[in-house]
């Protein structure tokens, strides 16, 4: 036992004096890590990110080559790209990760328990990888092209609020309706998801 001259001092060993930084577990953060989510979810969540980079690759660069030119790439081509390549990403990827390819549509599953809900910041968090990274992309593809594929109103604010609510509830319902309803004919999700953005879009894009 240490000792020292001043019987009042509290004495210290000489081990706890600089006590070495603990270095993380690996393997127990993988362990854990395994424990909370499926063996191919990694997989999952990589499947998310390139459905969601081409989705918006294709749709908002389709849009802001035909904001340039039309004979390029017409309203009603760009409207029909960006359903083709829902339909596409569906039949691609949707047996890997289901396609979500958006955060509305992963919460949408996961409020009627298709989806578990401690996966949805991960998939969210995965699809704005893949939209952010088609984002930066495309402007430096598109440079010097303004506003690349964003859109805007052509009415008020409340007809544009009104447009949105109607076709918003329209693309959800039918996603829903299709990918989880048993009734439903699960090889033509794809069809059904992808003609509806391509409505909406030719409708209110």
């Amino acid at each position: 036992m240490a000792t020292t001259d001043h019987p009042n001092e509290l004495v210290v060993p000489m081990d706890q004096q600089n006590p070495t930084p603990q270095k993380p577990n690996i393997g127990l953060v993988c362990k854990s890590f395994q424990q909370h989510y499926p063996p191919g979810f990694p997989r999952k969540v990589f499947a998310e990110i390139i459905a969601t980079y081409l989705l918006v690759f294709v749709t908002c660069g389709a849009a802001a080559i035909s904001s340039i030119d039309e004979h390029k790439v017409s309203r009603l081509g760009a409207s029909i790209a960006g359903g083709l390549i829902v339909t596409v990403m569906i039949y691609a990827v949707g047996h890997v990760s289901g396609a979500h390819m958006n955060p509305a549509v992963t919460l949408a599953f996961a409020a009627v328990r298709h989806f578990p809900w401690k996966q949805v910041p991960i998939y969210a968090a995965a699809q704005l990888t893949g939209a952010i990274s088609a984002s930066f992309t495309l402007r430096i593809l598109l440079h010097p092209i303004k506003h690349v594929g964003t859109t805007s109103p052509s009415g008020s604010d409340l007809q544009a609020l009104i447009m949105e609510i109607v076709v918003t509830f329209s693309m959800m319902f039918i996603t829903s309706a299709v990918a989880t309803d048993t009734k439903a004919v699960g090889e033509l999700a794809g069809i059904a998801v992808g003609s509806a953005v391509c409505i909406t879009s030719i409708l209110a894009g």
